[in-house]
């Protein structure tokens, strides 16, 4: 089973989208922090890691910069989740290495179209 990893501090957005996901057949492994994501990268094989841009701590740029950086982790596609969505949001994401960016609130057909594309 495929699995995904949400990286989102609001309770309420981490249900949705855990909801959504696990519909369509994923495992959640789900965190609030940055710093839990990374105990989560040790012991978990991700297929795919969704980032809210905007973490207590570091923010979701700031993970992805460090995710696509590592050697490690780098082959992971990273989502940039956020209620930031501005084409300078969308557009540091993508120069930060992020595989994509989702505006919320999240449409859940689209989250799904687009986890299957970035997990083949």
């Amino acid at each position: 089973m495929r699995t995904v990893l949400i990286v989102e501090d609001s309770l309420v957005q981490l249900q949705i989208l855990t909801g959504y996901l696990q519909q369509a057949g994923l495992s959640v492994v789900s965190v609030t922090s940055g710093e839990e994501m990374l105990d989560k990268l040790i012991k978990h094989k991700l297929d795919l890691i969704i980032l809210d841009v905007i973490l207590p701590g570091q923010s979701g740029f700031e993970l992805c910069r460090e995710l696509k950086a590592d050697p490690q982790t780098q082959q992971i596609p990273v989502v940039l989740c956020s209620t930031k969505n501005t084409e300078v949001d969308k557009m540091w994401g993508n120069m930060l290495g992020a595989d994509a960016y989702l505006p919320k609130p999240v449409d859940r057909l689209e989250l799904i179209q687009l986890v299957q594309k970035l997990m083949k």
